[in-house]
């Protein structure tokens, strides 16, 4: 039996319900060589949901899994078709008061890195250089056979010319650019090879079930080293790929803040959580440093 990857965390001990004061996260910032781990929170005030947090996807939808879309057409054929879909929304979505504030840190040279688990490019779009793209990024597209990279953009154009009328009306847009629809829907959604070798595409993103790179691993474990502190912002550090950064850091004596509303899976390893939304917190701690977001005047 296929063990399927770990979606959900259930807390074994009494968590702080967090803070309502940012000053630590400012703290930590005026201090400078801050490194931000970031998640799904962070993008959903752009109009893209997280996986857990009220009315996260996880309660109406199971991500694609990295066993299952390589050993099933069918279910590539549901994932593509799902996800051409979604990836239209990506392509309307814009950065939010989060992102910019992040990418004024950044210019102020308060960070030492960005390290992102989403998937939607948002970070770089906001004007944050240099970001590790830890699950990788929807923007790109790879053949599984040759290994060939190409744009989505140039997939988007293929699968609409083969697809021609596909208009269906999704229920929600996932944090993995998949789109709910039902079987009818999806329909005879027609998929197209690599054009290189004829092999199956896939987006160049991190499957559930698949593991990260290891040279990108190592790569975040390095600045996880150089950083002063760790900044977590709207993840609930569920899965292994994001925590494991939460307790190097934790091992290694360096400060860990937290900025999420709920309970997370790395509270335990914080000095603190602040339980506010992420737009107006991170935009709060900039005014107080006296950073302008956005360009904006001092």
């Amino acid at each position: 039996m296929r063990m399927r990857p770990t979606l959900s965390w259930t807390p074994t001990e009494d968590l702080s319900p967090g803070t309502t004061d940012p000053e630590p996260v400012a703290d930590a910032l005026a201090a400078g060589g801050v490194l931000v781990l970031s998640g799904a929170g962070i993008s959903t005030e752009s109009g893209i949901p997280d996986y857990r947090g009220e009315g996260g996807s996880l309660s109406r939808h199971t991500p694609m899994t990295y066993q299952d879309f390589t050993a099933s057409a069918e279910a590539r054929r549901r994932y593509w078709a799902r996800s051409h879909l979604g990836w239209r929304t990506f392509g309307r979505a814009r950065p939010n008061a989060g992102h910019r504030a992040v990418a004024a840190f950044g210019r102020h040279g308060l960070l030492s890195g960005v390290i992102t688990q989403n998937v939607d490019g948002l970070h770089q779009a906001a004007g944050s250089e240099d970001v590790v793209e830890l699950h990788g990024s929807l923007d790109r597209v790879v053949c599984l056979s040759c290994g060939t990279l190409s744009p989505r953009r140039e997939l988007a154009r293929r699968l609409e010319e083969v697809n021609a009328g596909f208009e269906p009306v999704a229920a929600g847009i996932n944090p993995d650019g998949d789109a709910d629809l039902t079987d009818d829907q999806v329909g005879d959604f027609r998929v197209v090879p690599c054009t290189v070798c004829g092999g199956i595409l896939k987006p160049d993103v991190v499957f559930f079930g698949e593991a990260v790179p290891p040279q990108r691993v190592e790569h975040c474990r390095a600045l996880v080293r150089g950083a002063a502190s760790l900044l977590v912002l709207g993840s609930s550090l569920t899965v292994m790929s994001g925590l494991r950064f939460v307790r190097q850091a934790a091992q290694d004596g360096k400060p860990v803040l937290i900025v999420n509303r709920d309970p997370t899976r790395g509270d335990r390893h914080a000095l603190t959580r602040v339980a506010l939304p992420l737009g107006a917190t991170l935009t709060t701690v900039a005014s107080r440093l006296g950073v302008p977001v956005d360009g904006e005047a001092a």
